[in-house]
């Protein structure tokens, strides 16, 4: 067996594991990169590249067929399932050649292709080869998590890692899991020609504000999609004829819901199979494998990053993680430590839906009711939305006594993109008056911030002492 000594092995080259190895290389580490499938992991091959790719094809099947409002004749788009999926794999492959093997080869990584497996505390096997290292870190992301359902062995079913390969017409989607995957996908297939129908045991985004939540679900049910809350799937069944079959219970009343296809998006969960972390020192459960604010596992020269870890389960964590190692391994900054205060995340339905710090939930929670307040925003009250005919959404944001931000969350149009400021917002707890007295150019959906800032000033502003002050003044 090769034996191989490097400063740093990473296992995984999804976007944490490439973010490590790129910087680390580039900055005067010896590097060995571990990957045994595909590089660029979920992310790139199944997750938030697809996915927005389908995404895209939604948006545009839906303009084509909403373009009324804007006196353009408008027709029910025609869809062509197979160029729909070649241009998702056309997508993925433009954006592949960043993330490959060569490329990486080209900076100065070695690339393993096998399965990593720690054989020590200080080493790891992968294929014929066997490494020791300084530091080892751990970014084998997650998978999806699908239940033990009664029957669903016995049908076929899709998940995020097998849908986007599906090149044909699919007449009935019936999603299970109304989380964030869930209603993306529920929405695009609605929007290409789908009957949709999405079953939630608990509530739909409800890791989310509730009434920012309630915008995304009304224009869900109002584009069709039969969105069921609170309905617990019992079992799964194929159907002699053709397609699947879902039983449900609400209430204490069974139901059947007979679909095409089948789509679980019901959670993820992390990757931590083969890689014989006990041999190592590492503790690990269900969850992921334990790390402290340092992002080091309980075996000192190994971390853990991304959704391996267990924490957020976004892609921009992943890069996040990266970086906090990098400063630890390279530049021995061993106090460099998470900080999860202004941790953003978006669910890219349309509308989309935005967050960032602390909600009005969890503020009541945490500081009590009268230690916060919520200002807010319509999109309705915005020029520009209103030009574009998409009103449908507001901004709220979440403030100390002091005017500082603690949170904020945006449902509507290209939220995702509205939300930049407020993550800076969050992360330096910038007060109301700083981003008040911004110059914001009009129109843009972007005035929303500076308008829903400015709202802060207005009871003191337009208040009776301010009137009597003004009179004095003028009398000067």
């Amino acid at each position: 067996m090769e034996k191989i000594e490097t400063d740093i092995c990473v296992i995984g080259a999804g976007s944490g594991g490439l973010s490590v190895a790129a910087g680390a290389v580039q900055m005067g580490a010896r590097v060995v990169l571990i990957e045994k499938g595909l590089m660029g992991g979920d992310c790139l091959n199944y997750g938030c590249v697809p996915s927005k790719a389908l995404l895209a094809a939604g948006h545009a099947a839906e303009a084509h067929r909403s373009s009324a409002r804007f006196g353009v004749l408008a027709s029910e788009p025609v869809i062509d399932w197979s160029k729909v999926r070649d241009h998702v794999q056309g997508v993925v492959a433009s954006i592949a050649p960043h993330d490959s093997v060569e490329r990486f080869e080209g900076l100065g990584v070695t690339v393993i292709q096998a399965a990593g497996r720690f054989a020590g505390r200080d080493r790891v096997v992968a294929g014929d080869k066997e490494i020791k290292a300084k530091h080892f870190v751990v970014a084998t992301g997650s998978s999806p998590f699908v239940p033990p359902i009664p029957g669903l062995d016995k049908t076929p079913y899709f998940t995020n890692e097998t849908i986007f390969d599906n090149a044909a017409p699919i007449e009935h989607l019936v999603v299970i899991g109304g989380g964030p995957i869930g209603l993306e996908m529920a929405q695009a297939h609605r929007r290409l020609g789908a009957k949709v129908t999405v079953v939630e045991m608990l509530t739909i985004l409800g890791k989310d504000d509730p009434e920012a939540a309630d915008i995304v679900k009304s224009r869900l049910v109002q584009e069709g999609l039969d969105l069921r809350e609170g309905e617990a799937v019992t079992a799964v069944e194929p159907m002699s004829g053709g397609g699947i079959a879902v039983l449900t219970e609400k209430d204490g009343e069974a139901r059947r819901i007979e679909g095409s296809h089948l789509l679980m998006a019901v959670g993820r969960r992390p990757n931590t199979d083969g890689l014989d972390l006990d041999k190592a020192g590492i503790a690990f459960n269900r969850s992921g494998i334990a790390v402290d604010a340092h992002l080091k596992t309980t075996n000192r020269k190994v971390f853990a990053i991304g959704d391996v870890s267990g924490g957020y389960q976004f892609t921009h964590m992943a890069g996040y993680h990266a970086g906090i190692v990098i400063r630890q391994t390279l530049f021995k900054m061993f106090w460099a430590k998470v900080d999860y205060r202004a941790v953003p995340w978006v669910t890219y339905t349309d509308p989309e839906l935005a967050h960032v710090g602390l909600s009005e939930a969890t503020a009541r929670e945490t500081l009590g009711e009268d230690n916060f307040q919520v200002l807010r925003w319509s999109l309705s009250e915005n020029d520009r939305a209103t030009a574009e005919r998409e009103t449908h959404g507001l901004l709220k944001v979440i403030i100390d006594k002091k005017s500082r931000a603690l949170g904020a969350t945006i449902a509507g149009v290209k939220a995702g993109e509205l939300l930049l400021p407020w993550i800076m917002a969050v992360q330096q707890r910038q007060k109301m008056g700083a981003i008040a007295a911004l110059i914001a150019p009009y129109p843009t959906l972007g005035e929303i911030t500076k308008r829903a800032a400015g709202s802060y000033f207005t009871p003191s502003l337009f208040s009776e002492k301010t009137r009597k002050i003004v009179k004095f003044l003028l009398k000067l």
